[in-house]
């Protein structure tokens, strides 16, 4: 055991965590420079042509150094905000972390969260400045920062190029000098935390676990201590590019078992393996339950598909631990699922892999937060969906959640945050110069004013150069009020929202001028209203498609076509009646792209 050595690489988005991965793996033999390429360890198409880490990737290295071969662990974890709980995952997993900093960027606000992330977690910490092959490179500044983020000494700080491998053999010699080896009892009962888990179509759910007490052998009976089922290790081993089958996985390693568990409700990211004979059984304390930031419908196109689509968001489920859900039933869609998610990122991801993974074309609603609303008579109420919100008379009051926002940039963009964020209800807390080109700027802002767009409109006010992170801090009272579409009356519940009182009106006329250029045109006049409880606060009207009757009519009495005009007049009442308007999937779609 004390030959191993199991850290993870975090930073901020973009800083080369995914490419330092490849050089270490070339550099110590891993992968055959066949097999080679960039990004080796993103095994999906969406994680390449994005050109960003969405999963946490575990692989196994071995490196020879001073005549004693080490096994080192290495987990790579994404970078951007919102799959904070991959990495959360991935740090519980390891005893140290590579902390990259970008020289030509510096520290920006995702590093410091996942060193704090790091930090509870009570790992050694190595700071590494990448990229200093680059013209941009400010080495001096970059290690003055770090030193005053972390209190390390200046030469604890390696330098390196992952993309031409400068520096790579030291990092690996640091691992091997810094990091200290697992800690764990091979006598003990054994103890394994799963920290991921992936379906395979052909042979069940393999799960990734981390081993901190005991030994694990082939054909051992199993027992996973939260769900209380007991299985046969089929197969054990370790992480390699490919899977790489052992008869015995001990205290302090990291590897993958295959018991044939098909059923995905039985396997919980955080939950403890141990061996079934083993009477007294201790759960591993994990990570946390995971949090969604933001909550919105998926449902399927076609009603009859919607068992199919039940499946296929379990298998998801299994990929993504972040990933949560619940059943939901839409007048205007039909069943399918409310989903949480850890935001716009994370929702649009889960999105593109249900169409390309699963062959699932959905329809997601407009995306919300979580709010509270306090009844007349002392309930309590969370709500994760305008439908579930109480009538406006029955409501005492209604909290929404606020966050604690962190965004690092330059001082001449600091006119352009401010008006965004207080124009995002936004309160500035702090600002504060970490160097003389680089400023902290801390807001208090509702979380419903980010999910939208606010991420992309930060990015282009500053032209890419404000980095921004944000946590929870609780709910504040607040004007909540719920916004529902009415066509010739009738509600729309697929597309209510929960906005802001300030909000509504300026919201409502945009959706109302959005769907009447999306609703195509009936036989009879359909009129669009966003209405706040009984109030009407926005209208279009779509003209009705008009048979010119009276074309036949040329000369005669007046009296002949007025009589033609008024059987089509009743024609139309009579239609508008009965008459029901078809919402495309392009106006659900619409509603999240409002201010482009």
């Amino acid at each position: 055991m004390k030959n191993i050595r199991n850290f993870s690489i975090i930073a901020h988005i973009d800083h080369g965590k995914s490419t330092l991965a490849d050089r270490l793996l070339q550099i110590t033999n891993t992968i055959s420079e066949r097999d080679m390429k960039d990004q080796v360890l993103d095994d999906m198409d969406l994680e390449r042509e994005k050109g960003i880490t969405i999963k946490s990737h575990a692989i196994q290295i071995e490196y020879e150094f001073e005549n004693v071969d080490y096994i080192l662990n290495l987990i790579d974890t994404p970078g951007h905000v919102d799959f904070s709980y991959e990495v959360n995952r991935a740090l519980a997993a390891c005893e140290g972390a590579l902390l990259l900093v970008d020289a030509s960027q510096g520290i920006q606000a995702q590093t410091i969260s996942n060193l704090y992330l790091a930090i509870e977690n009570d790992l050694e910490i190595i700071p590494v400045i990448n990229k200093i092959d680059m013209d941009g490179a400010m080495i001096d500044e970059v290690r003055d920062q770090i030193i005053e983020l972390i209190g390390c000494k200046p030469d604890e700080i390696l330098l390196a190029s992952a993309r031409t491998g400068v520096g790579v053999e030291q990092i690996l010699q640091a691992i091997v000098h810094r990091i200290p080896a697992p800690r764990g009892n091979l006598d003990s009962p054994l103890q394994a935390l799963i920290f991921d888990s992936v379906f395979n179509s052909f042979r069940g759910i393999i799960v990734y676990y981390r081993i901190m007490n005991g030994v694990l052998r082939k054909k051992d009976k199993v027992k996973f201590i939260s769900t209380g089922v007991e299985y046969e290790a089929d197969e054990i081993g370790i992480l390699r590019l490919a899977l790489e089958p052992r008869e015995v996985m001990s205290a302090g390693n990291v590897g993958y078992i295959i018991t044939g568990i098909k059923n995905a409700k039985e396997v919980k990211v955080g939950d403890t393996i141990t061996l079934a004979d083993n009477l007294n059984p201790r759960m591993i304390q994990g990570f946390e339950e995971v949090k969604p930031m933001v909550f919105a419908g998926i449902f399927p196109i076609n009603t009859d598909d919607f068992s199919e689509l039940r499946e296929c968001m379990d298998k998801l489920q299994l990929n993504d631990a972040s990933l949560t859900y619940e059943l939901e039933t839409s007048q205007a869609l039909g069943f399918g699922f409310r989903c949480g998610f850890l935001g716009m990122l994370h929702m649009e991801i889960i999105q593109e892999r249900l169409e390309r993974e699963f062959n699932q074309t959905v329809i997601t609603t407009v995306p919300n937060v979580s709010f509270v609303a306090y009844t007349t008579k002392g309930e309590i109420i969370t709500v994760n969906n305008p439908t579930e919100m109480p009538d406006p008379v029955r409501t005492e009051k209604t909290d929404e959640p606020y966050i604690k926002a962190q965004i690092i940039t330059k001082p001449e963009y600091i006119g352009n945050i401010m008006t965004l964020c207080l124009g995002k209800r936004g309160i500035l807390i702090n600002q504060s110069y970490l160097t003389t080109t680089r400023v902290e700027l801390l807001f208090e802002m509702p979380l419903t004013e980010i999910v939208f767009d606010f991420y992309d409109k930060l990015k282009s006010q500053t032209r890419g150069y404000a980095s921004f992170d944000y946590h929870p801090i609780g709910y504040r009272e607040s004007d909540i009020v719920k916004m529902d579409i009415l066509l010739n009356g009738d509600k729309v519940d697929a597309l209510s929202a929960l906005i802001h009182r300030s909000r509504a009106q300026d919201f409502g006329r945009k959706l109302c001028e959005k769907l009447k250029e999306l609703l195509p045109r009936q036989q009879f006049q359909i009129a669009i209203q966003a209405a706040i409880g009984a109030k009407v606060i926005a209208r279009e009207t779509i003209s009705a498609l008009r048979k010119d009757v009276t074309a036949k009519c040329y000369g005669g009495d007046i009296s002949r076509k007025r009589k033609l005009l008024e059987k089509q007049k009743e024609g139309k009442k009579r239609m508008r009646q009965i008459g029901n308007v078809e919402v495309p999937q392009e106006a659900f779609l619409a509603v999240l792209k409002l201010d482009d």
